[in-house]
């Protein structure tokens, strides 16, 4: 028997031993022992898989890291790449020429190592070290990290906070940052994906010049009166009786002014093109349900948007629509003359797969480009629209040159096939994008 085959057998006893545990035949302190105990340990094995994140290297047929480590232990791709970067943090390190090297938190990784911290803590102590200004001296950040590891072992998250805070002050006691200390903190990120109720959250951390920039744009296009949705002709410039019965509130004014300046610009030539179609909104949708007015269309970012917003969208910008006259006489059939999906096939590829194919992977459309499936154009495969499909850049990798196998089923979906010997590497049908598949009519899917 094995190292691994032993460790396995004693762990899944000792979990075993732990779970038949009487709870109430435990005196009350008793009970707060055992689940200090194993939380305690807990944090251990956390750290120890850490340990083992930090050696994982790609290999042929394996997609990137973060990709493989989500898939394998069955984690969000934002949870892989956080788990890659603590490791990156808390694994010794070692030099070009192989001398050894501590781990960038040193001394937050010896407590991390003895089960003292959690996730809340080193991401407590992550944070303070990333807001750190640039000319706080190495030395004196060497000494916080070493302070805050140390009080970790002692207190919540929520006190190791406030000492993080106060720390933070006395470091840097005039609140003085650089134009690089404030370009590292900005973005702009979705906070999950849609609501129930197709609404988004973002999170917006706007550099300086962004946020004047912003301001000039809501003074004019953000006023009472100014973009408003709920007039039958929505104007730039209101007339005052315009504007007094506008009854928006000021976040939903600066909404409807933010969506009127990105309005303006999708479908514009100078902005050239985008995986071969202009920039602009890509979307699929029925005829049944444009005819009802009812249901959902996809866009190529896989976002949900109800078809009466898709027809009050259609009334006044440039989108693609997947819908089709038959008798148009467009080509779709492109044999061997070109190499490249054109602009019409791209479409129906976007309403037909709505993102990458590749099982597991949430790539939208926009994310994603043409892929040959059965056989690569290089090696004599045919552009034509049922050998064609959609992968992300990553995954269209795997099939060029890490032993994919991709493949178009009878019912039209693509099929991805794992190189041989690879066990946990998963291949089948991406659901992802296509949520009506996971509901079983009649003991069929759909």
């Amino acid at each position: 028997m094995g190292l691994v085959d032993i460790a396995r057998e004693t762990l899944r006893a000792a979990v075993d031993t732990l779970a038949a545990l009487d709870f109430d035949a435990l005196d009350p302190a008793e009970r707060f022992a055992v689940l200090e105990l194993i939380e305690t340990q807990q944090r251990r094995l956390t750290a120890v898989s850490h340990a083992g994140v930090a050696t994982l290297e790609r290999f042929e047929g394996c997609p990137p890291v973060g990709i493989a480590l989500a898939d394998v232990l069955r984690v969000s791709p934002r949870e892989a790449k956080r788990r890659i970067r603590d490791a990156a943090q808390l694994a010794p390190r070692t030099t070009l020429t192989g001398e050894p090297l501590p781990p960038v938190l040193a001394e937050t990784a010896k407590a991390w190592h003895a089960g003292q911290l959690d996730a809340e803590h080193l991401r407590v102590i992550q944070k303070f070290l990333c807001d750190l200004p640039d000319h706080v001296a190495p030395a004196d950040v060497e000494r916080a990290e070493k302070t805050l590891a140390e009080k970790a072992a002692l207190l919540r998250p929520d006190q190791l906070e406030r000492v993080a805070q106060r720390l933070a002050l006395h470091l840097n006691p005039d609140g003085k940052f650089s134009d690089a200390d404030r370009a590292r903190k900005r973005g702009f990120v979705w906070c999950g994906g849609q609501h129930v109720d197709g609404m988004s959250v973002g999170r917006l951390i706007a550099d300086p010049q962004l946020r004047a920039e912003l301001d000039a744009w809501f003074a004019k296009f953000a006023a009472p009166g100014a973009c408003n949705p709920d007039d039958e002709l929505p104007t730039m410039n209101p007339t005052d009786e315009i504007a007094q019965r506008d009854l928006r509130s000021c976040g939903q004014r600066q909404h409807d002014a933010l969506k009127a300046l990105v309005r303006g610009q999708l479908g514009d030539p100078k902005f050239g093109q985008h995986n071969g179609l202009p920039v602009t909104v890509i979307v699929s949708a029925t005829i049944q349900d444009l005819q009802n007015k009812t249901g959902h269309a996809v866009t190529a970012g896989a976002t949900l948007l109800p078809i009466p917003d898709l027809i009050r969208m259609a009334s006044h910008a440039y989108h693609y629509l997947a819908l089709f006259d038959a008798t148009n006489g467009r080509a779709l059939w492109l044999g061997r003359d070109k190499r490249f999906a054109s602009a019409d096939q791209r479409i129906i590829l976007h309403s037909k797969y709505r993102g990458c194919t590749r099982p597991g992977c949430d790539a939208p459309g926009y994310h994603s480009v043409v892929h040959h499936a059965a056989q690569d154009w290089k090696n004599g495969g045919l552009t034509d629209i049922n050998d064609l499909t959609l992968a992300c850049p990553p995954d269209n990798q795997l099939v060029e040159t890490g032993g994919w196998i991709t493949r178009i089923r009878p019912d039209g979906t693509t099929e991805w096939i794992p190189p041989p010997g690879l066990p946990m590497l998963h291949g089948g049908v991406n659901d992802y994008h296509h949520p009506e598949r996971l509901l079983d009519k009649g003991g069929e899917k759909d």
